[in-house]
């Protein structure tokens, strides 16, 4: 039942990376994207996501709650809802898209 559920927990992760990464590649032109998409990108899942056990586990054992573990991810979460609805406007990526292709066309 384990191997299952981890099979099911696999198929979920791939069917949110999966778009992420189409949507990114479309996002930035090809001389940029490289700088301006993967570092930020691997540094994040690199801090964010790998910290994470770590800071799960430190928030329960110095609180006592087997739930205190779930307070980074919410607030992680709820931060970026936050900063996504305050600094992006609609078409705002499809407008920097087209400057960045302008800038950059030869």
């Amino acid at each position: 039942m384990l191997v299952f559920l981890l099979f099911v927990q696999t198929i979920f992760a791939c069917m949110i990376y999966g778009p992420i990464a189409a949507y990114l590649v479309e996002a930035f032109p090809a001389r940029i994207r490289y700088t301006s998409l993967s570092l930020p990108y691997h540094i994040g899942n690199g801090i964010c996501g790998g910290l994470l056990p770590v800071i799960g586990l430190t928030l329960c054992a110095r609180t006592g709650n087997i739930c205190a573990g779930l307070y980074y991810p919410m607030i992680v979460a709820a931060v970026t809802l936050v900063a996504g609805s305050l600094l992006l406007q609609p078409g705002q990526t499809e407008l920097t898209h087209r400057r960045l292709t302008a800038k950059l066309s030869w």
